[in-house]
């Protein structure tokens, strides 16, 4: 807990003006309806200052959210189970918080990041019908910190951010950067399942095991080794300039697949899991303009036999792995999702049939070109962004630094595994607490 945080208001902010009658009942897409009944946790830390007026600052805040509402009016609904969203206007959650602590105290501690969101995100699975709920955290040092939590019902990442974006330019009058998203293209491409199906549900089908995440930073000069590291084993497959994200990608998979091996005493099979934005796939008109879920999560399967102790492959060519899988998903592979049921016939087949033999899992999100650090409400860009990490065992958040020349990866794991990481990994454990702490006594005059 940083300091002592007390809840001075919670309220309602409904839209500037009713929503149409006949925008009303905002159906789900079928990749809406495959979408866990989670939240979005988003953290960002502002900079403000303590001359800034806090009650003018919330008006400001509330006032604006009210407008852009009326452009985003799903997000002042309620969500109808697995079906639709009802847009009744009944208004997004905010919650204004004082914190008697600095920012920087904050900043160190964002392992735990709960107390400035509004909502637990993974405890209030299947049990919020809010779509949106926020929390403004004012500091005594003048900082801000805006947790933003979102239901994954009807957006992914990639739409949150578009709606902080657009909240942001309301904030600073800025109309014309603003965009009237469609709320309907993911119905049209992805239509609903006429039968009732489930989400997919990684979270509580958890083993009750105690979890950690750690932030883990590659600057310009790790990556650059790691990118000539990838070319060199790459050299003889069909991946001949990794990225860094598949180079960082694939030095994290192999430190798992390594602490696996370890654990059990010998080889196993290993799936990662890595989430591809089907927007560029499709060619939609714009990131912005396409709101809700398009991402799907392709496997890349490492098979090995118990019996080959010299298969170099399993862990050197992973790169060509991770290119591989995500290759998959063309325009057949789109079709295929777009039948709805019978794709969820294929994916139970597969899984089955993977279920046949041990296996060991991974989950990768790359969230590195989402634009996140130019949210500006105003008084400044964050200067440290946070999505909190789900209670999923070797998961993988990848984003981009402040600077945005390096990435940081904010990876989940059983604690004691966690303690069992290489030291060339754990050495790049940090949260940055020294520069941050500079730049804060620059703008606060911080002793």
């Amino acid at each position: 807990m940083v300091g002592n945080i007390e809840v001075t208001s919670i309220e309602l902010i409904k839209p500037s003006s009713p929503t149409p009658r006949a925008s009303r009942d905002h159906k789900l897409s079928f990749l809406d309806q495959l979408s866990p009944s989670t939240l979005i946790p988003v953290l960002f830390y502002q900079n403000s200052s303590p001359c800034f007026d806090q009650a003018e600052i919330s008006q400001h805040l509330k006032h604006s959210l009210s407008e852009i509402l009326t452009k985003f009016y799903p997000l002042a609904g309620k969500i109808n189970g697995n079906l639709s969203v009802d847009c009744d206007d009944l208004g997004a959650l905010f919650i204004e918080a004082r914190v008697r602590a600095h920012l920087s105290q904050a900043i160190q501690t964002t392992e735990d990041p709960n107390q400035f969101l509004p909502l637990e995100p993974y405890e209030a699975l299947g049990k919020n019908d809010l779509p949106l709920a926020i929390k403004i955290s004012f500091f005594e040092c003048g900082g801000i910190a805006i947790g933003v939590c979102m239901s994954q019902k009807i957006a992914d990442v990639l739409s949150c951010a578009t709606f902080m974006n657009a909240w942001a330019a309301t904030c600073r009058a800025k109309g014309d950067e603003i965009v009237q998203p469609d709320f309907k293209l993911g119905c049209r491409l992805f239509p609903p399942a006429n039968s009732p199906i489930s989400s997919i549900d990684f979270v509580s089908g958890e083993k009750k095991e105690t979890l950690l995440t750690k932030r883990f930073v590659f600057d310009k000069k790790k990556l650059a080794a790691l990118k000539k590291f990838a070319s060199s084993v790459t050299s003889a497959s069909s991946v001949k300039d990794p990225t860094l994200v598949e180079a960082v990608t694939a030095f994290i998979l192999k430190h798992f697949i390594l602490l696996t091996q370890a654990k059990e005493n010998r080889k196993t099979n290993f799936l990662a899991f890595q989430a591809v934005n089907l927007r560029s796939r499709m060619n939609l008109p714009s990131d912005r303009l396409a709101f809700g879920n398009f991402p799907i999560a392709t496997p890349a399967l490492m098979a090995v036999s118990d019996t080959d102790d010299n298969d170099k492959e399993y862990c050197d060519d992973l790169v060509g792995h991770l290119r591989n899988a995500t290759r998959i998903i063309n325009n057949d592979y789109i079709k295929i999702l777009q039948s709805g049921v019978p794709f969820l016939d294929i994916l139970k087949a597969a899984g089955e049939q993977l279920g046949k033999e041990p296996m060991a899992y991974c989950f990768f999100t790359n969230l590195c070109s989402f634009p996140v650090y130019g949210v500006d409400y105003g008084f400044g860009k964050p200067i440290s962004v946070r999505i909190k990490a789900p209670p999923i065992k070797n998961s993988v958040i990848l984003m981009s630094t402040n600077s945005g020349d390096g990435i940081e990866a904010w990876i989940t794991m059983v604690e004691d595994e966690m303690a069992m990481l290489p030291d060339e990994l754990l050495s790049l454990a940090t949260i940055d607490v020294s520069s941050f702490q500079a730049k804060l006594r620059s703008i606060f005059s911080m002793s």
